[in-house]
């Protein structure tokens, strides 16, 4: 029981129970959602049939390189809240810091909700492959109303209510979900070979020749839906009040997630090859014909009935991978409102089962309204706003912090410094830059920071804190 640490906080304690298979597996769980299934063949469309494992591999490689600063800060700063407290150590709790810290609350109050969303939104798409019915509107008045948005919503309050109870109970419910999650995954992979080799035997597809330019220009957008794929490596540190160990745990959970998941995806892709030479004429069509393409990779090698299954399991992917999200962002809301850095209602730990269930409840709610966005609208928001607002400012805050306080404990520093923070920046300017209709998720972002930057000055000046201090 040496590892058995309390977290103090103004309205209760958060106790350090999560070792490292569990921190992978929340990592995993959110990283493996409904992405993988949906984009895999617009992986291929993009990049073509040979450089398509490329996108996954270099999807990879930035994942590393930014997860590498994630690992150094979360082993520095092992605080419920992940970012939030990043943020605040870096820049000064009294100073800039203070302002960051609550921006990024603030964004977080948006781009959560957004991943949560999107993940019920494509889990209610896959639902509508067994109910067609789900793609109608209740009201003609109303055309971009569905179904299938009542669905997704509902299915993100159902996952509040999985998670209002302790932690103990909830990394049991997960194993459960991630054994799904396995199942998914080695479908595709088992009946991806077993249709090869049925049909004469794997082999690359043959694709005419490009050029240089073209072929680079599909491999970036190919990676831009890959890197979003891999999103989630991250998510232990979120939960690094609740880690056990955390100096050891969090780099080691960062690090082993995305090379289990990296190897996943890799082989996920080439067992999808010879079955999906048809990727680039499907790739415009909408979420249900996408989910079929996968789909009939199973039904294909093995009947119908292993179609309807690979489907099923996708669902509970995608249902599993929400479960993570809304575990460990619900933690954010509740750390920086400990801190009188946010709105204190949201303060509170259960006394019964030890969790943030006003901060859980709240995410949940707001995410359960962005159900009714498109997926495409969601995924756009969401991207750009957390990189501009929250992946770019703890680049150059680990920068800063080593230049800073060199006399720092850092339990893990981080390999071949500054290259990792300096790779994830360019990777994801990369990705910003080739994004398509980027002007108006700038806008979205830019919006989110301008508003929470005049609540934050609001908030500042009323309370006397950075830049408005008084009595200095």
């Amino acid at each position: 029981m040496a590892h058995t640490q309390l977290i103090s906080g103004s309205s209760g304690t958060l106790e350090r129970r999560i070792g490292l298979r569990s921190a992978v597996l929340f990592n995993m769980l959110e990283m493996i959602g409904v992405g993988p299934f949906i984009t895999l063949p617009l992986v291929i469309a993009a990049a073509g049939f040979r450089l398509s494992v490329w996108a996954w591999v270099l999807g990879a490689a930035i994942a590393v390189a930014d997860g590498l600063v994630w690992a150094e800060l979360g082993a520095a700063f092992p605080r419920a809240g992940g970012s939030y407290a990043f943020l605040r150590e870096i820049y000064g709790p009294e100073r800039a810091g203070n302002w960051l810290s609550f921006l990024y609350v603030w964004q977080l109050s948006f781009s959560a909700p957004l991943s949560i969303a999107s993940g019920c939104i494509g889990l209610s798409s896959f639902l509508a492959w067994f109910w067609p019915g789900l793609e109608q509107g209740p009201m003609a008045a109303l055309p971009g109303l569905h179904y299938a948005s009542f669905a997704a919503a509902g299915a993100c309050l159902l996952v509040t209510a999985l998670l209002y109870r302790n932690l103990s109970q909830v990394t049991r419910l997960a194993w459960v979900l991630f054994a799904g999650v396995m199942a998914a995954i080695a479908g595709v992979i088992v009946s991806g070979f077993a249709h090869a080799a049925a049909t004469g035997g794997w082999a690359m597809p043959a694709e005419p020749a490009k050029g240089v330019a073209l072929a680079l220009g599909g491999l970036a957008q190919a990676t831009l839906i890959t890197t979003y794929d891999y999103w989630g490596y991250y998510n232990i540190c979120f939960l690094g009040g609740e880690v056990k160990r955390p100096e050891r745990t969090i780099p080691r959970a960062i690090l082993l997630s995305v090379l289990f998941v990296s190897a996943f995806y890799v082989a996920m892709n080439l067992a999808a090859l010879p079955s999906l030479r048809d990727a680039a004429a499907h790739a415009a069509g909408g979420a249900t014909v996408r989910l079929q393409l996968v789909a009939q990779i199973a039904e294909s090698a093995f009947g119908q009935w292993a179609g309807r299954l690979m489907a099923a399991l996708i669902v509970w992917t995608a249902f599993a991978s929400v479960f993570s999200l809304l575990l460990g962002y619900s933690r954010v809301p509740y750390a920086a409102a400990r801190d009188g850095n946010y709105f204190r209602f949201l303060a509170a730990v259960h006394p019964r089962h030890g969790i943030p269930h006003r901060s859980l409840v709240a995410l949940g709610l707001v995410a359960s309204g962005f159900c009714f966005f498109t997926l495409t609208q969601v995924i756009t928001m969401l991207v750009v706003t957390r990189i501009l607002l929250q992946f770019f400012l703890q680049h150059v805050g680990v920068i800063l912090l080593r230049v800073q306080r060199p006399e720092l404990k850092r339990p893990f520093k981080m390999p071949l410094y500054p290259l990792p923070p300096l790779a994830a920046m360019g990777g994801f300017v990369f990705m910003l830059v080739n994004r398509s209709h980027a002007l108006g998720g700038l806008g979205v972002a830019a919006g989110i920071g301008v508003s929470g930057t005049l609540i934050y000055l609001y908030r500042a000046r009323r309370l006397g804190q950075w830049p408005f201090e008084r009595g200095g």
